[in-house]
């Protein structure tokens, strides 16, 4: 490893720990962190890692031979000690958990003689702002390849960092450095299999994440996937998972599987030979996935997921209103989900529907009339989100562009809590009704004793839990919703005040006009009136 400072870092290579092997310097120890979600919500005790970081650790493992450290923070908090002894730190964030990854990124700076990494969907779109905040390094977009050839050259000086896609850095003078975007992985079986066995604490995780697939072909407004991932679907071969399956089913047959993929049922075929292959290999556990409400169209593969144990499909739907349907580009109609849910439920697998509400054609009626439809369709359990302006989708382009997000905390950019102007109600009332009315009134007590008088007795335990968790919510987020009110409060004052100004300008204006008579109009005497009129 070449000694010296890094590029505009203040971090000086000198003081690495490395040990040689076969002559070369190889760094010895890697910390990877995945900080925890701010707060806490009705599903927040589904403890869910993402696999970027278990991903990356397998090939951390398969390229240096070395054992990374990885926290989800959610499970287990970092060990200090452990982040001192290292030689790389690599945190991935979201928005709404950059600021936690952001402190932590400028304590190992201030503290720690270390090189800071950071990836993830909220830098890959402000890498400026984590270069601000600590990072030394922000890998960008897919970030296996980037993190393996940066690791590279910290250990060796090769390939130089202009040469390494996909990659932000500081040059000499301090400088912000975007190299070109890399190029998105086209064969997913490349990459090894996450590795869930390196996450601290992951043994008390009752869910396993899988991945089959990456990119999504539909262009919604408010998403960031394809802006991270593409449009184009790409999908590791059936043969590949069915393996990774047959290994993870055996070492934990009772737990809940998940399918990360943000759309599992893009393509019939290709999901319909996986579930016939975990079918002829035994490969049952119960699973749950995300889909579209389309899914319903293939009867052979609906039936397929029953037979293999999907006990839960999470659909996008988003909103009942087809304006706002329309305004998200979400290619379905409110038909599409009434008959969607209906023919999953008769092959006896739950629904959960996400809506997100607060667009510029929503109102108060509109989120109410979306709780009374979520009832009366049958919806198993729901998330009513808040429209949320992320970095990299359209909707925060277009909203930065007019001036209505005035939340800059992007630990509020979580889906539960409003950040920008709504164009039909105000924030605080769009709170009011989608946060706290719209959940409490699906998941509200009376509906809990419900399922209990009928011995639903799953059913019930998560509707007073989902209750207990609102209210609690409620009660930690107590100054936001009272700074919201007493916004709303001025906002609307400040629109009386306008409107008595206007009003009374208004009326001295036509007193003025009156006492004038048609003859001394401003604008120039006779001539002007009679022409004017004309």
């Amino acid at each position: 490893m070449p000694a010296g400072p890094l590029p505009g870092s203040g971090v000086d290579t000198g003081t690495l720990r490395v040990r040689r092997i076969g002559g070369e310097e190889m760094i010895e120890r890697i910390v990877l962190v995945e900080p925890a979600s701010p707060g806490f919500h009705v599903f927040s005790r589904y403890k869910l890692p993402r696999l970027g970081l278990p991903l990356l650790g397998a090939m951390i493992k398969r390229e240096f031979g070395v054992t990374p450290k990885v926290y989800f923070e959610e499970l287990a908090k970092p060990d200090w000690s452990e982040i001192e002894k290292a030689d790389l730190v690599g945190i991935s964030t979201i928005t709404p958990t950059a600021p936690e990854a952001f402190a932590l990124a400028r304590r190992i700076r201030d503290e720690c003689c270390i090189p800071v990494v950071m990836g993830g969907p909220h830098v890959t779109f402000l890498p400026d702002e984590a270069l601000d905040e600590g990072a030394d390094y922000v890998v960008r977009g897919e970030g296996e390849r980037t993190f393996v050839e940066l690791a590279r050259h910290l250990e060796g000086g090769a390939p130089a960092l202009a040469d390494i896609a996909g990659l932000s850095y500081r040059d000499d003078g301090g400088n912000h450095v975007h190299n070109p975007d890399r190029e998105r992985i086209t064969d997913l079986t490349e990459l090894p299999w996450p590795d869930l066995t390196l996450i601290e604490g992951f043994d008390k995780s009752r869910i396993i994440p899988v991945l089959t697939s990456r990119g999504c072909p539909y262009d919604c407004k408010f998403c960031s996937v394809t802006g991270m991932f593409g449009r184009r679907y790409r999908f590791r071969e059936t043969g590949d998972i069915l393996a990774e399956l047959e290994l993870l089913y055996a070492r934990s047959p009772r737990a809940l599987f998940f399918f990360y993929d943000d759309n599992f049922t893009a393509s019939p075929a290709h999901t319909k030979e996986l579930l016939r292959g975990m079918l002829e290999r035994g490969i049952t556990p119960r699973w749950t996935a995300q889909a579209r409400v389309d899914v319903v169209r293939d009867a052979e593969l609906m039936q397929l997921m029953k037979d293999t144990g999907c006990i839960f499909l999470y659909l996008g739907l988003e909103s009942i209103n087809p304006a706002t349907l329309e305004a998200y580009r979400k290619a379905q109609t409110v038909e599409d989900i009434v008959e969607a849910v209906k023919v999953i439920h008769k092959h006896r697998i739950k629904v959960h529907g996400m809506f997100v509400l607060g667009s510029d054609e929503d109102d108060r009626a509109t989120i109410r009339e979306t709780v009374r439809f979520a009832k009366k369709t049958g919806i198993d359990t729901v998330q009513f989100l808040i429209l949320t302006p992320l970095p990299g989708t359209e909707t925060y382009s277009e909203m930065c562009a007019q001036g209505r997000i005035f939340v800059d905390d992007w630990a509020k950019f979580s889906g539960h809590h409003v950040v920008y102007y709504p164009a039909k109600i105000s924030p605080y009332q769009l709170q009011k009704e989608a946060s706290l009315r719209a959940m409490l009134k699906f998941y509200s007590l009376r509906q809990g004793w419900k399922f209990g008088l009928m011995f639903h007795w799953g059913d019930m335990a998560r509707t007073l839990y989902a209750h207990r968790m609102l209210t609690r919510w409620r009660a930690r987020n107590r100054d936001f919703l009272e700074w919201l009110k007493r916004r709303y409060k001025e906002d609307l004052a400040q629109l009386k005040r306008r409107y008595k100004l206007e009003a009374a300008r208004l009326k001295g204006k036509g007193r003025s006009a009156e006492a004038a008579g048609p003859g001394n109009a401003s604008g120039g005497g006779e001539r002007a009136g009679p022409r004017s009129q004309g």
